[in-house]
């Protein structure tokens, strides 16, 4: 979606403009060196939302002297069930403004104000990883601090690795070494295998199922920075995991594995062994992405030894009625959760995308 008039002024004579296509390259170089930036602002996510879901891409650019100094990945999701809104960023767990100084993060955010109120949308949701001056504005109190993200350092020697883990979590992971899971890493040839176990997990949980293309679409956009670890045992699919690796840290993204194989520990021998290699490789950060408080995925992490970070992500009406919660947390969707549990796994891949594409 093209907007012409979008074309402001930030201090120090930093233009917003919306984001072209031709921008990729410099892009891409803009948010490997700023340090608050992640793979989600990457121009390659922009591609991977666009192909997969349709939504139109309303990213918007800082540019000072003809050069990129900011960017506000946003998307806008129309639905007649769940309004429309302007997200930065769909499927992803970061996003809002990133930028070489806080006017140009500012003016980015206005800009997208503006142009919610010149598409009428109900709000607009920016999902900052990181807090920065003016950033505390629209944070909603009953929503503050409710997602958190987990991460720590990472090393290639592996008795230090294990050693930094809490005992339950070492207990576990010999239980998956002591059963013999085994462990394959690749790419599209893996995507079967890895489907299966995330549509199962996911339909366990009773939220509507990503569909295959999103997964297709990463590995195609992404072919060296994003990969499938498999865990299996006796030849059985036991796990699976989609990560993506950007700069120096390692993020598993999607993942599930077998109840069957839970008594052999196979989660955290699935994320061990992708700690383990990824810190073989060079990697030293593992970001194990964001959940919400008082769910099971919160508790697993937690588990982990590693400290909860809020996320300070911020809603803003923009028609003057509250923002909606479209989160599983939502009681609401109770009854409709328990119903979806109980639907034909084939039945719950078909409808799953057409849901779960204005829920991202």
């Amino acid at each position: 979606m093209i907007h012409p008039q979008l074309n402001s002024q930030a201090s120090d004579a930093a233009t917003i403009r919306q984001y072209y296509p031709s921008d990729a390259v410099s892009l891409d170089a803009l948010v490997e060196r700023l340090p608050e930036s992640s793979f989600c602002h990457l121009s390659g996510w922009m591609n991977v939302v666009e192909s997969t879901w349709g939504h139109d891409n309303c990213s918007l650019v800082a540019e000072r002297n003809g050069r990129l100094t900011g960017v506000l990945p946003l998307f806008h999701l129309k639905s007649r069930i769940f309004g429309s809104r302007l997200l930065s960023t769909p499927n992803a767990v970061y996003g809002g403004p990133v930028a070489e100084d806080d006017a140009s993060k500012k003016a980015l955010v206005e800009t997208a104000l503006d142009l919610a109120r010149e598409l009428k949308v109900d709000f607009v949701e920016l999902r900052d990883g990181f807090a920065w001056e003016g950033s505390s504005e629209a944070l909603d109190p009953q929503r503050q601090g409710l997602y958190v993200a987990f991460d720590r350092s990472l090393t290639p020697n592996a008795g230090e690795l294990m050693a930094g883990f809490p005992r339950d979590v070492r207990r576990m992971i010999r239980l998956g070494i002591r059963a013999g899971l085994s462990v394959e890493r690749g790419g599209v040839a893996l995507l079967d295998a890895f489907y299966g176990i995330y549509a199962a997990s996911v339909h366990r949980l009773g939220t509507p199922v990503f569909s295959r293309r999103l997964f297709v679409e990463f590995l195609r956009e992404f072919p060296n920075d994003c990969d499938i670890m498999i865990i299996r045992h006796s030849n059985k699919v036991a796990g699976a995991v989609m990560n993506f690796y950007f700069r120096d840290t390692v993020m598993p993204y999607f993942g599930g594995a077998d109840p069957v194989f839970y008594s052999y520990g196979v989660s955290n021998f699935m994320y061990w062994a992708l700690m383990s290699d990824a810190a073989g490789r060079g990697y030293r950060r593992f970001d194990f992405g964001r959940s919400k408080r008082g769910t099971g995925a919160f508790e697993f992490k937690q588990g982990w030894g590693m400290k909860p970070r809020p996320l300070p992500y911020r809603f803003y009406s923009i028609d003057g009625r509250s923002v909606p919660d479209l989160t599983p947390l939502n009681p609401r969707f109770e009854l409709l959760i328990e119903i979806w549990k109980r639907l034909p796994a084939t039945a719950t891949r078909l409808a799953g995308p057409l849901i779960v594409r204005n829920l991202l």
